[in-house]
Formats: C-alpha cells, sequence, structure tokens
C-alpha cells in the first residue's frame, strides 16, 4: 500500500461522504480467485459510513477469462461488467452490496461493507434443519435472478450477450485436461485416455448446450453470498451469463468443501425445494429423474473445470491457497461420476492419475 493510494482513496471518500470523512485506515482484504484487489476503508465523519469497501481492479483485468478467450462480446464492453450486472441486478430486486461510487477509468470502485460473514461461514456448527433454512433462503435468491431476470432480458446488460455453450463447455474441459492433467506435478496421463476422456467431455457438453438456458449468476457459492442480519447479499456477479438451469443450483451444492454440511439427504431436500419453488414461479423444470441428470451433469462439468482452474492457479498466477481444495473436489466428483451411467465409466480413466479416484 503507496501513501499516494491512500491520499487518493481518501480525497473519494470526501467526495462521496463530505468534507469532514476521515479515513482512519485502510486494511487490505482477502482476494478471490481474480486479479481485483479489495480493501476496507474505515471512516469517519457525519455522513459517513463506519467503513466501506474498495474493490480496485487492475487495468486489462475487468473482463472475465473465458469472455477473453473466446471473444464471446461481439464489441468490447464499454464499462465495466461489475458496473453493468449491479444496475441490472438493483432494479431486478436480488440484494447486493450498495454502490457508493466508482471512477471507472481508475478502476475505483466504492461499496457497502457486508462484513466478513459468508453463508459458509453462517451454517458452520449449526443442526441440519438450521443449515437447510439458510440453504433455502440462498434458492430463493437465485430463483428471483434466474426466474425474474430470464422474464425481463435486457440488451444492454452483458449477462444476455454471452451463453454458455459447447465451445465454453469444451474451453472449460480442455482447461482441466492441460492443467489437471498434463501440466500438474506429478500428471502421469496416457495420450489414449485424454482422448476417451476428451469424448466423454464432447458429449457432456452437447447435452447441458441443448439445454434452454436461463440467467446465471455462474459462481453463485457459499462464499459469495454474505450473510448480513437474516438476509443473503450477492457479491462476485461480474460474470453472469445465460446457462442451463440447473448450473448455478450445481455450484451452491457442490463446491470446494460444500460436502461437510451438503448430505446426501440435505441434497436431495434442497433439490425439491428448488423444483417446487420453480413450479410455483411459472417456471417448471422438468421431472424429478429429469432435472436431476442436468443437475449432476452440471456439478461434473463444472467440477472438471475447477480442478483444472485451481491447479492453473496455483502453477501460473503463483496462487497456492487454492490447491487444498483439489482432494475434496475430485472425491465429490467421484460419487457424482458414478452417480450416472454415461459417466460412470471415466472413473477408472481417473483413477491412473489421482488416488481420490481409485
Amino acid at each position: 500500500m503507496t501513501e499516494p493510494f491512500d491520499q487518493s482513496i481518501a480525497a473519494r471518500l470526501r467526495l462521496l461522504f463530505g468534507d469532514r470523512t476521515i479515513l482512519t485506515s485502510l486494511q487490505p482484504l482477502a482476494g478471490d480467485a481474480s486479479s481485483r484487489r479489495y480493501y476496507r476503508a474505515v471512516l469517519q465523519g457525519p455522513s459517513a459510513p463506519p467503513s466501506a469497501v474498495i474493490m480496485q481492479v487492475p487495468a486489462g483485468a475487468s473482463l472475465p477469462l473465458s469472455s477473453e478467450e473466446l471473444a464471446v462480446f461481439k464489441e468490447p464492453p464499454k464499462e465495466l461488467p461489475f458496473l453493468n450486472l449491479h444496475r441490472f441486478l438493483a432494479r431486478l430486486g436480488v440484494r447486493i452490496p450498495r454502490l457508493y461510487g466508482s471512477w471507472e477509468r481508475e478502476g475505483i470502485l466504492v461499496l457497502e461493507d457486508l462484513g466478513d460473514v459468508c453463508l459458509w461461514d453462517r451454517v458452520q456448527g449449526l443442526p441440519a434443519s438450521d443449515v437447510e433454512l439458510w440453504y433455502r433462503k440462498a434458492i430463493d435468491v437465485l430463483l428471483r435472478l434466474q426466474i425474474g431476470g430470464t422474464a425481463r432480458p435486457d440488451e444492454s446488460c452483458l449477462a444476455f450477450q454471452q451463453r454458455f455453450d459447447f465451445r465454453l463447455y469444451m474451453w472449460e474441459f480442455d482447461h482441466f485436461l492441460e492443467y489437471g492433467l498434463e501440466k500438474r506435478p506429478g500428471g502421469n496421463f496416457s495420450r489414449a485416455a485424454a482422448e476417451q476422456l476428451r469424448s466423454a467431455f464432447k458429449e457432456i457438453a452437447r447435452c447441458l448446450d441443448a439445454l434452454p438456458p436461463c440467467l446465471n449468476h455462474r459462481d453463485y457459492h457459499s462464499w459469495n453470498l454474505m450473510v448480513r442480519g437474516e438476509e443473503i447479499v450477492v457479491i462476485d456477479f461480474q460474470d453472469a451469463l445465460l446457462a442451463p438451469a440447473p448450473y448455478d443450483l450445481a455450484s451452491l451444492l457442490n463446491d470446494r468443501e460444500t460436502d461437510r454440511v451438503i448430505t446426501a439427504g440435505l441434497e436431495r431436500n434442497l433439490l425439491g425445494y428448488y423444483l417446487q419453488r420453480s413450479e410455483e414461479m411459472g417456471a417448471p423444470r422438468g421431472g424429478p429423474d429429469e432435472f436431476l441428470r442436468f443437475y449432476l451433469l452440471s456439478a461434473i462439468q463444472r467440477d472438471f473445470k475447477v480442478v483444472g482452474r485451481f491447479y492453473y492457479l496455483d502453477l501460473v498466477k503463483g496462487k497456492p491457497a487454492y490447491r487444498k481444495f483439489i482432494p475434496p473436489t475430485l472425491r465429490r466428483l467421484r460419487r457424482n461420476l458414478a452417480r450416472l451411467p454415461e459417466t460412470e465409466a471415466l472413473i477408472p480413466l481417473l483413477a491412473e492419475s489421482y488416488e481420490e479416484m481409485r
């Protein structure tokens, strides 16, 4: 942290909250897997909140990786995706952090401080019945985004300009093949097995690509849902896009180490709740068996991507902290692969590289 940065932020905070606003400290916060940086500004002043969060977006880091690689947009976005999606979700009534001010050219945004308790933290140590209530709340918010957002398409919203299609699914599968198998330390995988995997990945991608799309957050998991009192606030939504309905639900119930709280029985209850509420809101998702298949394929595809991504973050970006989530992700991946006849045959192929698959 440099003194000029402190002074620059302090000046912007005075513009937002009045000349009597004092920046007493600027504390770095734990970031996410992106290149964005976050700081907590502790404030004093008659018109200032006790604190605010500063988001710093480095030049050239405003787009999600997949969009840069796949050239999804017809023309480059004219504003930060975060601001574009913030405006749309606010109109939709999805609870998101308040935006106090933004300086797009400098990549500086000043946001409401939501504290440090995410959904994952909130449910630790709770009985199963309370865990289910909190995840039902998360599903209620998700359905407002998916059903309400899909019913109100906006051509100016970047989420409606990009879609999870066959090409994007295969880009993510190939990301796994490259970093989860070929380039990872100690990788040992035959070319024949890789070809078999890629052939199976193509079938999964074709199946998911054929499903009707709806608005999805894209990274809707327990660490991107902050808890304020009794409500859930959605963050990290700048990569939203059109995708099959089960995608975000699979993300919510299958991420990092969620198996420690999302038991088989709880997963079954929450799938039933999602289908029931979808029906009540006028967006039936099909029969439970059919929906379960697409949900599992979404969870499987996403976990393959996640394994490759976590190795990539370590090997390329120098962020080894995500490595600890790879073993639980692989164990869940094995379990979900075994739940579908069409994917069970992949387990022996992966077992030669991963002991979690044996």
